[in-house]
């Protein structure tokens, strides 16, 4: 039932999938939550996988509750700069990196990628901090 008067918005799906119905009620983001800012990438399937997309979604939203996650989800990266990390997501063929930083009011997105291999290339550290000084030089 619908409260007269709901202390939040909210949407509410119903559908259809092999002969059964699903009932999904979407809640917003809490006030307390961090937004995430995509300053570049994208998680999409494909071509990540159904799985890997949610797991994703999963740590992300963490992130944004103030949890802070650690080895194997996800490992600091201080050579692109202060409080900035990388998000580890293993997919069927592929693992996934999420580069993101804390700040005190966001997660900003700056890279998503297929790691290839062990390392992170020295060619994705400088494009992180790039962004990052871009990023921070747009919200001045």
């Amino acid at each position: 039932m619908i409260p007269a008067k709901p202390d939040f918005l909210f949407t509410y799906i119903e559908f259809f999938d092999s002969h059964v119905i699903y009932d999904i009620l979407f809640v917003p983001m809490s006030p307390k939550h961090k937004p995430l800012v995509w300053w570049h990438g994208e998680v999409k399937s494909p071509p990540f996988s159904n799985e890997a997309r949610l797991e994703a979604g999963y740590l992300l939203r963490q992130l944004q509750a103030g949890i802070n996650l650690s080895l194997p989800q996800s490992r600091p990266m201080s050579d692109i700069g202060k409080a900035c990390h990388e998000l580890r997501i293993v997919d069927e063929n592929v693992t996934w990196r999420i580069m993101y930083r804390i700040d005190d009011d966001a997660i900003v997105i700056a890279h998503v990628f297929a790691k290839k291999t062990q390392a992170t290339s020295q060619a994705v550290i400088k494009l992180c901090r790039s962004r990052y000084k871009d990023y921070d030089n747009a919200c001045k």
